[in-house]
């Protein structure tokens, strides 16, 4: 009899901002958090790069990931991701070139293709249109794996320090085939997110098995699938903590982003029969529920993607109902 894969489970943090709190605040849930997913064992613990997003506190990526790491003792940290559309290559090498001379062994670099924000912002971030824009993508991951892999005594005209042949480990991220493909072509781990954008999961993973040509940080293909998991003791605690997801996403919709929204007994008196069916569409790989129902849903998806990690996100407006989830989590993974 073939022996079960354990299949790991790791964290994603937006470091949300809810209605009446700050910053200071996220970040100090954050923390909470991934002290917290260290003990429970979860795999890896990642943050995303948004900009102009009154509710999202982690534009900073690296200085946040930075933060946790010298908070935390094994928890592996790293982007999810960083929007490399906004960056210079040489800036984000020596950024998770200094984390990993800090915290050798223990950071990720995920890149995505998206800038994370609007025309406006971007133009903010100095990323103008003749430099920066998608089509550099390809070229810029490149960029970073010859700098990442150097051998020693290589030369290269400019070099990240630190960074240069520090094997950090870099991930492509994606909603669409796009990263899918890249993925695959240059023999890198993928991770799909399906907790907002779930409409090409299953082709995109097809796509990114099928394709997959080895190389020398990956033999063979290594796919992560992220998705939102709200738990509570029961199963209506846990509909109605995730009404404030429901709600940012139909703020987001609306182009009004904003604190995360506390939540509500009933999102009939809040959304549209249209909205309705829009969030529902965007959150459809969505876990809700008790442990019980959790482990069942975590199951399921493992068993239907083949997925070899899985990603858990959780915009929940309390912290300790927050921070309860992620427990309630770790128990179903573990019960599975």
């Amino acid at each position: 009899m073939s022996e079960k894969k354990t299949v790991p489970i790791s964290v994603l943090d937006l470091a949300p901002i809810p209605q009446g709190s700050s910053a200071r605040e996220a970040f100090q849930t954050s923390l909470s958090l991934a002290q917290l997913a260290e003990k429970l064992g979860y795999h890896r613990y990642w943050l995303a790069e948004h900009h102009n997003m009154t509710g999202i506190a982690s534009a900073a990526t690296s200085v946040l990931i930075g933060y946790l790491a010298a908070h935390t003792t094994t928890l592996h940290l790293g982007s999810g991701g960083v929007m490399l559309p906004n960056h210079a290559p040489l800036v984000i090498a020596e950024q998770f070139g200094t984390l990993e001379s800090l915290y050798p062994g223990r950071i990720d670099l995920g890149l995505g293709r998206a800038p994370g924000s609007d025309q406006r912002t971007m133009m903010a971030l100095r990323r103008h249109l003749s430099n920066g824009q998608p089509d550099s993508f390809p070229d810029d991951v490149a960029e970073l794996i010859r700098w990442f892999d150097a051998e020693d005594g290589e030369p290269f005209p400019v070099q990240p320090v630190p960074g240069l042949g520090l094997k950090i480990p870099v991930w492509l991220l994606g909603s669409s085939l796009y990263s899918a493909q890249l993925a695959a072509q240059l023999g890198l781990p993928f991770s799909f997110a399906s907790h907002f954008a779930p409409d090409m999961l299953f082709q995109a993973l097809h796509l990114y098995r099928s394709n997959f040509q080895p190389s020398a940080r990956l033999e063979k293909p290594y796919a992560m699938v992220c998705i939102n998991v709200v738990a509570a003791d029961s199963d209506r605690d846990a509909r109605f903590l995730f009404t404030s997801m429901q709600q940012q996403f139909i703020n987001l919709r609306q182009g009004k982003p904003g604190p995360l929204p506390a939540p509500v007994e009933n999102m009939d008196n809040i959304w549209s029969p249209s909205e309705q069916y829009g969030v529902q569409q965007a959150l459809s790989m969505s876990v809700v529920g008790d442990k019980e129902k959790v482990r069942q849903g975590l199951s399921a998806l493992i068993r239907e993607t083949q997925a070899d990690e899985v990603m858990i996100n959780g915009q929940i407006f309390d912290r300790e109902a927050r921070l309860h989830s992620f427990e309630l989590a770790a128990q179903a993974a573990s019960e599975m």
